[in-house]
């Protein structure tokens, strides 16, 4: 796609890069005020020992850095998408295009892509409530909550890419999901594959026009097995 279609891939990016600038900028905030609100959350500690206080208000701190990561990445996906639905529209279909065949007809509404959007971010802050309480647990609960959450945002991830491609098929959401739970090992490497690519510098914003192409090319691998 990128050697066939290079400017429609460019204007993918768009999008991506946008939806980073705003969740950077709200990571920068968290990490501001993360201090303020620690102590803000934890006065039942202001009488215990300098090291006991370091530790809870360390270790929440830590929790919620931890939170925000994993609400960024499972609704990095989303927002993209939403914000960037007719770049990313055409890259699907050009996609289908050259996979052969014919091309899915069913549209997919604006209200329903921002109903799917909203979904996924509701899962997503319901997670990261998961990951801050896991990690609450000193040390081991951080690292704990971190794997865990990145496995969970990758599922969400992949389930969000394959949305449109599945739902231009004629299935809705039940449906999707149990073709999806049908596929755990294909569906959950394949997000873990973007997931990983996203820890690179700026690599949300350069594999995004890809990851549309691969969820397309995955679900129809998906529905023909």
């Amino acid at each position: 796609m990128w050697r066939r279609r290079p400017g429609l891939m460019l204007l993918g990016l768009v999008p991506a890069l946008l939806v980073l600038l705003a969740l950077l900028a709200a990571f920068v905030g968290l990490l501001v005020v993360v201090g303020d609100v620690v102590g803000w959350a934890t006065p039942f500690v202001d009488d215990a020992s300098a090291t006991v206080r370091r530790l809870v208000r360390v270790t929440l701190a830590l929790a919620l850095v931890a939170g925000f990561v994993v609400l960024a990445a499972a609704t990095f996906v989303a927002l993209t998408l939403l914000v960037g639905d007719p770049f990313y529209a055409r890259i699907w279909r050009e996609t289908e295009t050259l996979l052969g065949g014919p091309v899915p007809e069913d549209e997919v509404g604006l209200l329903r892509s921002i109903g799917d959007g909203v979904a996924l971010v509701l899962l997503g802050l319901a997670t990261t409530l998961g990951v801050v309480a896991v990690g609450l647990v000193p040390v081991v609960g951080t690292l704990a909550a971190l794997a865990g959450g990145f496995c969970i945002s990758a599922w969400f991830l992949a389930g969000e890419l394959l949305g449109r491609p599945l739902e231009a098929r004629g299935l809705d959401r039940s449906e999707r999901s149990r073709l999806l739970r049908g596929h755990r090992f294909q569906v959950l490497t394949f997000g873990l594959s973007v997931q990983a690519c996203f820890l690179v510098p700026l690599g949300a914003v350069l594999v995004m026009p890809a990851a549309v192409v691969g969820a397309t090319t995955l679900a129809r691998d998906l529905v023909e097995a």
